[in-house]
């Protein structure tokens, strides 16, 4: 029989999947892709695709190289997708199908296999980032099959699927919302979410920190050091890509950083309503900003503000594997090379404020700046600067005057 691979979750939807790609007449190699997710018995789902019949199932722990990798150089890149997104389930998909395609490889399936709906964006940053890694892998999206769909129109004939084939599921009530989580964020959507009346941030149950009305009645500082860019140390503590990211989750989800409620535009065209928790990342992106200011010129930062939207875009989209984003990266590590010192932060019932930052690369010079006499500058120069400048709005207001 042909041979696909299956990222698999052990939830509903993918444990309907591996029965139906069976009947399928597939041999299926399930995959459960560890990019941090809290508080699932990842033994037991392993262990339960085994038990529905899949020819292998294997756990893949690929944590570190997610915040190494992916989520750091888009930190770098100071993107966020329409200036608010951090991008947590986007930054994770194309590392999902990178794994895929080596088990893939190594077990000799042909065909890769995902429950990401029709009407998302995950189906293309699976897709998209998959066929550039292997122009020849055939894609399974079930949920894009109509056979598929009038097989399993709702959540009722799914349950009775698993109870004919005796696929042990959790048979409750649907969630009032989704939920996609990983060591960077959670995703929330879907359900009650989709009315715009209902306030997100009460109906969601959140996860990995406090709301900011129940943060500590106290500021808390912490300090973070970056090199060329990258968060190496928190409060003085060297850790790994990993480690920088659990230490600030813990520290910012304490203190009710990092949640947003938006309505983006999705890929495929529509929008849609998310509500987002990621109070690490929220907090590196603040310090890792703070440190910019003191160590990037003018010229550079401005270039910087105009393509970190660009490359937020790509991400967003799963366009990760291409020359343009790789040209976009090269950019942003030359561009980070004096991004090195220290940055300490205030926490504050989810508010974060500059305490102190230092570089050895600072451009900031305090003689320069202030408005006290002395220093190099010679505020005499101004004067022909600003004649210099002015020239063309001279001329054309000579030839057509503005009324005023």
């Amino acid at each position: 029989m042909p041979a696909c691979v299956l990222a698999y979750s052990g939830g509903l939807d993918t444990s309907v999947i591996l029965g139906w790609l069976q009947d399928e007449g597939w041999d299926v190699h399930c995959v459960y892709v560890d990019i941090g997710q809290p508080g699932e018995d990842k033994q037991a789902i392993l262990k339960k695709a085994e038990d529905c019949g899949a020819k292998s199932a294997r756990i893949v722990d690929v944590t570190e190289e997610l915040c190494r990798d992916f989520a750091f150089p888009v930190l770098k890149a100071g993107a966020k997708y329409e200036s608010i997104y951090l991008m947590g389930t986007s930054i994770a998909r194309p590392l999902i199908s990178k794994v895929m395609l080596q088990v893939a490889r190594e077990v000799g399936a042909t065909a890769y296999a995902h429950g990401a709906t029709g009407k998302g964006n995950d189906q293309c940053r699976f897709q998209l980032a998959a066929e550039a890694l292997d122009p020849t892998v055939q894609m399974i999206a079930p949920w894009r099959i109509k056979a598929f769909r009038d097989k399993f129109p709702g959540r009722a004939e799914l349950i009775a699927y698993c109870e004919e084939k005796g696929i042990p599921v959790k048979a409750t009530s649907a969630k009032p919302y989704s939920s996609d989580e990983n060591c960077l964020h959670v995703s929330y959507e879907a359900g009650d979410l989709e009315d715009l009346s209902v306030a997100g941030q009460e109906v969601v149950d959140f996860t990995m920190g406090v709301s900011p009305q129940e943060a500590p009645d106290k500021l808390e500082e912490v300090t973070i050091a970056f090199e060329s860019g990258v968060p190496v140390s928190i409060n003085g503590e060297k850790l790994t890509a990993k480690g920088i990211v659990e230490k600030a989750n813990e520290l910012a989800g304490r203190n009710g950083v990092g949640r947003i409620d938006m309505v983006e535009n999705r890929f495929v065209g529509m929008k849609s309503r998310g509500v987002y928790e990621a109070p690490g990342m929220t907090l590196l992106y603040e310090a890792h900003r703070m440190l910019e200011e003191l160590t990037l010129d003018r010229d550079l930062m401005h270039l910087r503000d105009q393509l970190s939207p660009v490359v937020a875009e790509m991400v967003y989209y799963g366009l990760w594997y291409t020359p343009k984003l790789d040209a976009l990266f090269a950019f942003t590590d030359k561009a980070q090379e004096p991004v090195t010192g220290e940055v300490t932060l205030g926490m504050y019932k989810g508010n974060l404020s500059a305490r102190r930052r230092s570089s050895p690369n600072s451009l900031y010079d305090a003689e320069i700046a202030s408005m006290e006499g002395g220093g190099s500058y010679d505020q005499d120069d101004a004067t022909g600067f600003l004649r210099i400048t002015g020239l063309p709005s001279r001329v054309q207001g000579t030839v057509t005057p503005r009324g005023y």
